[in-house]
């Protein structure tokens, strides 16, 4: 059984930084993937960064250049640095592993709302 717990949301000013953290518990092997992915109200769930095994991290247009997404291994965790955010950011954010021979685990979300 994989888990994965997300936190760091909350409400922030426009301009302001987040950081939020996916920590992964259970029997997990062979990642192949880890990402992050948002979901506005009323829209479908959109990647934000991802991390393929052996390659660069990509990131949506919309956040690239104040976005930045690492990783501890030996933590099994990963990070979502967030600066210069503003309302357009609002959504909850998942976090998402592929791991365990293709398979994809999600963690409940943590929402972010960007507001003055």
């Amino acid at each position: 059984q994989v888990q994965l717990v997300e936190s760091g949301g909350g409400l922030v000013q426009p301009g302001g930084s987040l950081r939020l953290s996916c920590a992964a518990s259970g029997t997990i092997f062979s990642i192949t993937a880890m990402g992050w992915y948002r979901q506005a109200p009323g829209k479908q769930r959109e990647l934000v960064a991802v991390i393929n095994e052996g390659a660069s991290t990509n990131y949506a247009d919309s956040v690239k250049g104040r976005f930045t997404m690492s990783t501890d291994n030996a933590k099994i965790t990963v990070y979502l640095q967030m600066n210069s955010l503003s309302p357009e950011d609002t959504a909850v954010y998942y976090c998402r592993f592929t791991a365990n021979r293709g398979r994809d685990y999600w963690g409940q979300g943590t929402q972010v709302t960007v507001s003055s």
